[in-house]
């Protein structure tokens, strides 16, 4: 693994927790420029970098560091937990993103479900978002891949992890992935708070719906249609 961030004495902490955990820390840098050397020379299987760096911003150099090193997972490592700026990260190729709050069996855990092929996102909770209007949705689903959109159209379904997997003809695991950045990329806390932003601003092309009537899909939609917010949480 290698470090990226601006404060030695966190980077030297955390280096030294990570090694108790079994996670072997083979570079710490403190720069952009720094953090893309020790990738170039150490081949890391992951890297943690900052978005808080001296010279650039760390969502910035993202694609520098796997221009040097496609095979590398990197993970944002920062104390921002703004819906936006974990969309930007995702969109630059940072495979997760994890808040400084989280403590170290959080990272832990989250390093080795990246290691796994995992997309991880562990922001800090409840952050706040201002409401979004038609132009602010629409922006935001322009960011989700051409699988994420089909993920989205399911939740809108009404349909589980098993299910999708089923109608894409992938992995559980793999649907999760596509879930968790789906719901990174519009901000939002929950699948169905995902489908209800994509019915109420029209994200998901209007396709033609399975032919057999999937109950649980119809319960999801006509809860999804009720102007109760209360009864939206209350939907699993």
């Amino acid at each position: 693994m290698v470090i990226g961030d601006d404060n030695r004495l966190f980077v030297e902490s955390l280096a030294r927790l990570l090694i108790q955990e079994s996670i072997a820390v083979r570079g710490l840098a403190h720069t952009a420029a720094e953090t893309v050397a020790a990738v170039r020379t150490q081949q890391p299987d992951i890297c943690l970098v900052d978005r808080a760096l001296p010279d650039v911003d760390g969502l910035e150099i993202i694609p520098a560091i796997l221009a040097v090193d496609p095979d590398v997972k990197i993970i944002v490592l920062t104390a921002e937990g703004d819906a936006g700026v974990v969309a930007r990260a995702l969109q630059h190729g940072a495979l997760g993103y994890v808040h400084k709050t989280r403590g170290v069996a959080v990272l832990t855990e989250s390093i080795r479900r990246v290691q796994a092929g995992e997309i991880v996102v562990d922001a800090v909770p409840g952050s706040t978002r201002r409401a979004l209007g038609v132009p602010d949705a629409q922006r935001l689903a322009r960011h989700l891949t051409a699988r994420e959109r089909e993920c989205l159209a399911l939740l809108v379904e009404g349909l589980g992890t098993k299910a999708m997997a089923r109608r894409l003809g992938v992995a559980t695991t793999t649907v999760r992935s596509h879930v968790q950045a789906t719901l990174t990329k519009l901000g939002t806390h929950s699948r169905l708070e995902a489908a209800a932003l994509a019915v109420r601003y029209d994200l998901v092309p209007h396709g033609p719906r399975s032919a057999v009537p999937d109950p649980a899909a119809n319960l999801a939609r006509a809860r999804l249609a009720a102007p109760d917010r209360q009864a939206l949480d209350r939907v699993v």
